[in-house]
């Protein structure tokens, strides 16, 4: 970064944003970009990703415009800006026509310094021809692994801001994303013609992430026991694979006395609206959602992303995980999995009315999913790999805090295969499982299955550790599911080596789930960040302070201040503005605008 680039950035970044220093690869992100090149920046979420392009905008001559198809949050992130001075807009369909013909003026007169725009609309001959007659800083692409077909959130539209190299060649491009395996990686090149482009790939690790993924018996009440043991009051989010589901699990966790929301896209616009923005301005209120929310969420206090149903990509996962601890804090990605949840992911590829390779695809996604459930080795180590990053075991997974017991399997995997191939491959998991532990049920005596030579072979175990054993040689690719068969189970061509003994197999032995007593999320491996009890009180009295002044507003409370923020000034205890201003987080708009009733308050609370 030259030095008058550097002493600027850096002065943006101190004076609007209130940050001291740029963290990781942002001033080389930034001194590239307010320099005129383009670039593919891979960030987890919560790493700084919007500086990126937010600096360069301020920059440089002209509007920064982003692309971005979160239309919901728009309105979220230009009151964002707006509270640090910055002049932001966005074009959406929630518009009226006066309100865009005013953004549109506003463009034209260059009195904007960022611009949001969703890809549908930037796409329009109007919007381009309104961006020719402008002047452009630079073109951010949000989200930009909604380009890949291959991946968990293809957006055809993304396919067609190649445009944007064609009619604007010289104004600099970014393409950002927090989720891209290499694949994905090369597609948003190629679709984006970004082969030029400067590749900044950072660190995927979000080591305040505790991940867990436990044996799945009752679900939702496992779910209920994990939100009151450890995150009673916290904000959170909950996934669901079915719009059904969504529904009944937040109606269950309401009439348990969780505050909770659903939210699919089979719902009413307004309805789904209205839920995002409680959610957001409201603390301690848990979303249960299909994959349909998320994406671009910057509520930044989100203290737990539990999944009920099995993901269907690492890719997903990590970004849906990554919607927790954006602040730096304490968070957990919580998951119930178990043997149908393989079943059903299975089958929804087998059914999909979609191309071999594209099965081919989803199927290996899936398989790297089910390695992470069943690796008997730190899940961030094996989670890190996949985006191919090398780590050494976290120490703060449940792997490492409590590592999974292995067996030697092959004899007990062999009776399982033996059973599946006596009864002739045309039966599931639950007649497959009666043979083996010998019951004596009408079904068993009607096929004459008690005859077999397999027949109470397996009765030395549980069925909960059958089905736990079922799950893992499922998972690994021995048995395969007939799903035209009413899901029989049957044998796949690499059962055969250690159905003759050629293959040893170890498995996790199963565990019963014991239900956990009341824990911290702030355990070993994360920062302590206790006050004492004059600097808690005071952190109380600005958090109260802090939803006042949001409601008057109109805006997320996190948008005022992080509650990260919220602690350092605590800490800090300010008696006078410049005290304030070198506090991380408050820049000079913010300084401006709350400075005198922080510092009063602190006065007060003394």
């Amino acid at each position: 970064m030259t030095e008058d680039t550097q002493a600027r950035a850096l002065h943006v970044l101190q004076s609007v944003f209130g940050y001291p220093a740029f963290r990781g690869q942002q001033a080389e992100i930034v001194d590239l970009m307010a320099q005129g090149g383009d670039a593919l920046v891979l960030m987890p979420t919560g790493g700084g990703k919007s500086l990126c392009y937010q600096i360069p905008a301020l920059l440089r001559q002209g509007c920064g415009v982003v692309i971005s198809p979160l239309i919901a949050l728009m309105q979220d992130q230009v009151d964002a800006l707006a509270e640090l001075g910055v002049r932001a807009a966005f074009l959406n369909s929630t518009q009226s026509f006066d309100e865009a013909m005013r953004t549109e003026r506003a463009l034209r007169m260059g009195e904007l310094d960022l611009l949001y725009v969703a890809p549908e609309r930037l796409l329009t001959p109007r919007c381009l021809e309104l961006l020719e007659a402008s002047s452009i800083a630079l073109f951010a692409i949000d989200e930009a692994h909604c380009v890949s077909q291959w991946g968990h959130d293809f957006r055809p539209e993304y396919i067609r801001l190649s445009v944007l190299h064609e009619r604007f060649p010289q104004v600099p491009r970014m393409a950002l994303t927090a989720t891209a395996d290499f694949q994905t990686r090369a597609e948003i090149v190629e679709r984006l013609q970004l082969q030029d482009a400067q590749q900044f790939i950072s660190s995927f690790d979000r080591p305040n992430i505790r991940y867990q993924i436990v044996e799945k018996e009752t679900g939702r009440r496992q779910l209920l026991d994990f939100i009151k043991n450890e995150h009673v009051g916290d904000a959170g989010i909950v996934y669901c694979l079915s719009r059904k589901k969504v529904e009944e699990t937040a109606e269950f966790l309401n009439e348990s006395g969780i505050s909770a929301l659903p939210y699919h896209a089979g719902m009413d616009y307004a309805v789904r609206s209205r839920h995002q923005s409680r959610f957001l301005r409201e603390d301690g209120i848990v979303m249960v959602a299909t994959i349909a929310f998320g994406m671009g969420i910057d509520k930044p206090d989100v203290r737990f992303v539990a999944h009920l149903d099995l993901p269907k990509s690492l890719e997903g996962y990590y970004q849906e995980t990554g919607r927790g601890g954006r602040d730096g804090l304490p968070a957990n990605a919580w998951m119930t999995y178990g043997l149908q949840d393989v079943v059903q992911q299975r089958r929804m590829i087998e059914e999909s009315d979609t191309e071999d390779t594209f099965k081919r695809v989803q199927s290996a996604k899936l398989d790297a999913m089910l390695g992470l459930c069943e690796t008997l080795n730190c899940r961030r180590v094996r989670l890190l790999d996949y985006f191919g990053q090398q780590s050494a075991p976290c120490g703060n997974c449940d792997t490492c805090l409590s590592p999974p017991v292995s067996f030697d399997a092959t004899e007990s995997v062999q009776k399982l295969l033996s059973t599946i191939y006596r009864v002739g491959q045309r039966f599931g998991a639950v007649h497959v499982l009666e043979v083996l532990r010998g019951s004596d049920s009408e079904k068993i005596k009607q096929w004459r299955h008690h005859e077999l030579s397999t027949f109470g072979i397996g009765s030395d175990k549980s069925e909960a550790e059958w089905r736990a054993i079922l799950r893992q040689v499922i998972a690994m690719g021995l048995i395969e599911i007939d799903h035209e068969n009413y899901g029989s189970l049957r044998l796949a061509a690499t059962a055969r080596p250690v159905l003759k003994g050629e293959q040893q197999i170890a498995l996790r032995r199963y565990q019963k789930p014991v239900k956990q007593k009341r824990t911290a999320a702030k355990s070993s491996g994360f920062t302590e960040m206790d006050l004492s009890a004059s600097q808690q009180a005071i952190f109380e009295r600005l958090r109260w302070w802090r939803v006042e002044t949001a409601r008057e507003h109109n805006v997320p409370a996190y948008v005022i201040f992080h509650d990260a923020t919220l602690r350092e000034i605590a800490k800090a205890k300010p008696a006078s503005l410049d005290e304030l201003r070198v506090v991380s987080g408050v820049g000079e708009r913010k300084l401006e605008s709350y400075g005198p009733q922080i510092i009063a308050l602190i006065e007060q609370t003394e």
